[in-house]
């Protein structure tokens, strides 16, 4: 017999007690029944085990991975993804120089501060943004000139520039843009700058970008191969077969899926919770359709200045043409006039030939 998510975790209630709780309450109720047939399907099938709660959800990533109450999540997280021991000395306002509707499109954006004085900000989009090389090449040195301010000024006449440390941007896509699908089967793309002289001077700034449906993708048929990727694999599956296989390969992560299914018996709060998301979710199509938008005019303006470009190219040609073609024009007249010239030349020589002729007779 097949296992269930029950099985495991037996706070899990049926689809008649789910929906009982909500006939009985009128104010539940009527929130239940503003949603569509899907969205209710959605609810029910995460309530009961149907499917798996879905981390991404912001209400449930800012629970589970909160570096005030649960800083050992976080630090393990990033220890795996730098490669080094992590530990978190301080949570830091993400004050960036993010425009409010960009917000709109994130599951979270978490700065921190390590022991060792690097930061790190961990950020999840829903939707990839247009552009996200250039965003993120921004969002870094926002972050990078907030450290250099708050160090210098801490520490005064003092300050050198070997107190700046590391900042290390850390973005996880939901849904990737259309560059990172142009790599295949890679979903883990760390990148800092290099000068190509092999010059050893340090940048401060280092990536680390995964897109978690390219992930999805080569791991569905597959076993979790080392802890990054169970890691990955709670944050991105909801499927109960993928949840029931990590939680027995990965008995430590069982604890944060009790705390989600502890959170489904709150029903007014998981109904609530789930109406912001789906606020989310219409605001997030409306700025990916902007961001669409914005992409397919930027294209378009390149095409069109590509075309400019050629026209320029064709009139800069036309007018070599046309200036070639005057200089033949005239030289061609030239030889004209000289051809008379010697026309009449042989003409006179004619005429004194014949006069010539005529005296001997």
């Amino acid at each position: 017999m097949a296992k269930r998510l029950q099985d495991y975790f037996p706070m899990i209630r049926t689809r008649k007690e789910v929906l009982d709780e909500i006939g009985e309450r009128g104010e539940l109720l009527v929130i239940f029944e503003e949603w569509s047939e899907e969205r209710q399907e959605e609810f029910l099938n995460f309530c009961t085990g149907a499917r798996g709660v879905k981390v991404l959800y912001d209400s449930f990533f800012k629970e589970l991975f909160s570096p005030e109450y649960h800083p050992e999540r976080i630090e393990r997280f990033l220890s795996l993804l730098l490669n080094k021991e992590v530990k978190i000395a301080q949570i830091l306002p993400n004050d960036s120089v993010r425009i409010a509707d960009e917000c709109t499109l994130l599951v979270t954006d978490i700065v921190v501060e390590m022991e060792d004085g690097s930061l790190g900000n961990i950020e999840i989009q829903k939707i990839g943004y247009a552009f996200p090389g250039e965003r993120m090449a921004c969002y870094s040195s926002d972050l990078l000139l907030r450290q250099y301010k708050r160090v210098r000024a801490r520490r005064k006449d003092k300050f050198t520039y070997r107190d700046i440390k590391t900042v290390y941007t850390i973005v996880l896509f939901e849904k990737s843009t259309e560059e990172f699908h142009a790599v295949k089967n890679q979903y883990i793309h760390r990148g800092k700058q290099r000068f190509d002289t092999g010059l050893g001077v340090n940048t401060l700034q280092e990536y680390i970008l995964i897109p978690l449906d390219i992930f999805k993708e080569n791991t569905h048929n597959k076993g979790i191969k080392n802890e990054l990727d169970a890691w990955l694999m709670f944050i991105s599956f909801d499927d109960p077969e993928k949840i029931i296989e990590l939680i027995e390969s990965y008995p430590e992560f069982k604890t944060m899926y009790e705390e989600m299914y502890q959170m489904c018996l709150n029903m007014e709060r998981m109904m609530g919770m789930f109406s912001k998301e789906l606020r989310e979710l219409d605001r997030n199509t409306v700025q990916y359709m902007i961001e669409e938008q914005e992409k397919k005019l930027a294209e378009k303006q390149k095409e069109i200045a590509e075309k400019q470009k050629e026209v320029a190219e064709k009139q800069k040609e036309l007018e070599t043409q046309q200036k070639q073609l005057e200089e033949q024009r005239e030289q061609t007249e030239e030889w004209k006039r000289k051809s008379q010239e010697n026309e009449s030349e042989i003409e006179e020589l004619k005429r004194k030939l014949r006069i010539l002729e005529e005296k001997r007779l």
